[in-house]
């Protein structure tokens, strides 16, 4: 169970990274940059949800790789050892092998969505702003992942 948390850490870290810039990227920060005309298969200037399936679909496949249509942990380990290994390969700026806390990756909005919270702008953030953020973003990232910002 600590493996099946350390991946969802590293993957939670490598996508803080990624952002919404991921389809910029292709396959992910970690694989080959893409450019909009790679990720527009069929070259009609647009891409489609189609588009973008069939590149998580590849995505999938090379995961896969005793290719069952499942990611074994073995998998997802592997995949998760290759995200680490860009993150501290593209973040570890003094060389030393290792990430302090300064060179973590920060997410573009670190600050934006705790000012948005704090509404009445107290620096701090209330139970009520807290519950009004949530009942806003209710179906996004709080709801329904069995933690403890869920309403009981």
């Amino acid at each position: 169970m600590k493996h099946v948390k350390f991946i969802a850490l590293i993957v939670a870290a490598a996508g803080m990274t990624a952002g919404s810039a991921a389809l910029a990227k292709g396959f992910g920060h970690h694989g080959p940059k893409m450019s909009f005309e790679e990720i527009d298969a069929d070259g009609n200037g647009e891409v489609t949800k189609a588009e973008i399936q069939a590149m998580k679909d590849v995505r999938f496949a090379k995961a896969d790789t005793d290719g069952d249509g499942k990611l074994s942990l073995e998998e997802m380990q592997a995949r998760a050892n290759d995200l680490a290994a860009h993150m501290l390969e593209r973040f570890d700026k003094d060389g030393d092998g290792a990430l302090s806390m300064d060179e973590m990756p920060q997410p573009r909005r670190a600050g934006r969505m705790f000012d948005r919270m704090d509404a009445d702008g107290s620096g701090g953030i209330s139970k009520e702003e807290f519950e009004e953020a949530r009942a806003r973003h209710s179906g996004k990232r709080w709801h329904g992942h069995g933690d403890e910002t869920e309403q009981n």
